[in-house]
């Protein structure tokens, strides 16, 4: 038998299944629509009252209907948690680390902050406060570590500012003259602080002598800047910003590397690790608004700076943090002023009308609408700011050893801001700080500058007489700005 006939048999011998199959099929199908058929005629002649009762079908007997029954609240809790697992999981984490910065707050408030002393009470620690002393920042900082039990040290570079520091009436704040211009009178600074400190110190007269340990090196750059645009700062203004906002704070801490760098020997106990804390304001170098460019730029910088700084350190075991400065309140170490006063607000901007014309055109209408803003020359405006004990107590949870992170945000808006500037768009930013598009520009004439340059030396001005119409830069005087000098 060949091969085709063997099939032709095995295709015969399925088609009876296959009959049998769909034959089934059939009458499953009819069965069912049957069953459907019977029951409809069933329940119309069951409820039709031209039926006689005794042939009348009888209907089944039907299931009980469903008694709906309320969610309690938590099985609605249940509910809504399994159909918004994500949500769910964010509240979660948001409460958890709310949390935890509630409890570490309460415990950090609690904590008592006081300087090592010896047995007979007499100082041992001593920190370094390289600073403006005319800065209320830097009086409140000094008066609170002297308070806590610490020695000292305000940096001073000329006289005024050593009888700044006298004028504090207090022992233990004491004036470091170094003139960081002249590195070998600096030098010479540092090496007398240094046989200071590994020299004996008695508290009083006849009591044990006990050797102090450097505990921290604080650097402050100054916190006053120019709300102006670029177009109208003149070129020595940010020279002088430069040197003193910027330069001023690098050439102290390339001073005290050195002494940093070289372990001062001990007497009897392990040798202490000096800390080195820079603090720089945050809220306008995160964002960099319009019309603040020296702060940015100087903030940023010296940003920069303690990163490259803490890496050069960081082998060494020389510890370094970033303070980052939100908006505080210093109306306890500031003069009050004439009128209303209105914490966390700068005094008045400098007026448009002293602006050349083609600047008016070009900037006026934003500068003053930025400067009406909310975080108008960095301040928060309406809001008083943090209380010092704030600040206070961070940088002695530094000192101590408790807050070990690289950047330490402390201050209103610190945080925020630092979140807002790095992941809100900047044209947003722009937009809510009243900054719109200008549509009229003044028209380009070439030999404006020329001529008014022309007409001044004509006229005998030098270089430091008045500006005239025709001057492309505006200074700032303090009879502009209303208080003292800008960049001191």
């Amino acid at each position: 038998m060949s091969a085709d006939d063997q099939q032709f048999l095995d295709l015969l011998s399925s088609i009876p299944n296959q009959i049998r199959r769909y034959s089934g099929d059939v009458a499953e199908y009819v069965d069912k629509y049957v069953d459907k058929v019977a029951d409809e005629i069933r329940d119309t002649l069951a409820t039709a009252p031209w039926v006689p009762e005794y042939v009348r079908p009888k209907l089944p007997d039907r299931p009980p209907p469903v008694q709906v029954v309320p969610m309690s609240t938590y099985e609605k809790l249940q509910d809504w948690i399994s159909r918004h697992k994500i949500l769910t999981g964010i509240i979660v984490v948001g409460f958890g680390y709310a949390t935890y910065r509630t409890v570490r707050a309460g415990k950090l408030l609690r904590k008592t902050r006081r300087a090592k002393r010896a047995r007979n009470g007499g100082r041992l620690e001593v920190v370094v406060v390289a600073g403006s002393p005319t800065l209320p920042l830097t009086r409140s900082l000094a008066l609170d570590m002297e308070r806590r039990g610490f020695i000292v040290f305000i940096v001073c570079n000329t006289i005024e500012d050593e009888v700044a520091v006298q004028s504090l009436s207090r022992s233990d704040i004491k004036p470091l003259g170094i003139d960081i211009t002249n590195p070998p009178n600096a030098g010479q600074s540092i090496e007398r602080f240094a046989t200071y400190l590994q020299s004996p110190h008695a508290a009083v007269p006849g009591a044990k002598a006990n050797y102090l340990a450097l505990k921290a090196i604080i650097i402050i750059p100054s916190l006053n800047y120019q709300t102006s645009p670029i177009a109208t700062i003149p070129p020595s203004n940010f020279s002088d910003l430069f040197n003193t906002h910027l330069l001023h704070p690098i050439l102290t801490v390339q001073s005290f590397l050195p002494l940093l760098t070289s372990r001062i020997p001990s007497h009897g106990e392990k040798p202490a690790t000096p800390k080195v804390l820079v603090f720089t304001p945050s809220i306008i170098s995160s964002i960099n608004p319009p019309f603040h460019a020296p702060e940015a730029t100087v903030c940023s910088a010296l940003s920069a700076f303690t990163e490259v700084l803490t890496a050069e350190l960081r082998p060494l075991a020389i510890p370094v943090t970033h303070i980052q400065l939100g908006t505080f309140d210093f109306s306890g170490f500031t003069p009050a002023r004439n009128g209303p006063h209105h914490p966390g607000m700068l005094p008045p901007p400098v007026e448009t009308a002293q602006w050349p014309e083609s600047a008016r055109l070009a900037y006026a209408r934003n500068y003053v609408s930025q400067a009406e803003s909310a975080i108008s020359a960095g301040r928060i405006r309406g809001l008083r700011g943090s209380s010092l004990r704030d600040l206070h107590a961070a940088v002695f949870d530094v000192i101590d050893g408790t807050e070990t992170g690289d950047v330490v945000r402390v201050g209103l808006g610190a945080g925020l801001y630092g979140f807002v500037g790095r992941f809100a768009p900047r044209g947003l930013v722009a937009w809510m700080m009243g900054i719109r598009k200008v549509d009229e520009l003044s028209t380009w004439e070439g030999g404006s500058h020329h001529d008014s340059t022309s007409e001044k030396s004509e006229s005998g001005e030098d270089g430091d007489g008045e500006p005239g119409e025709g001057s492309e830069f505006i200074p700032v005087t303090r009879d502009v700005l209303g208080h003292d000098d800008v960049w001191k």
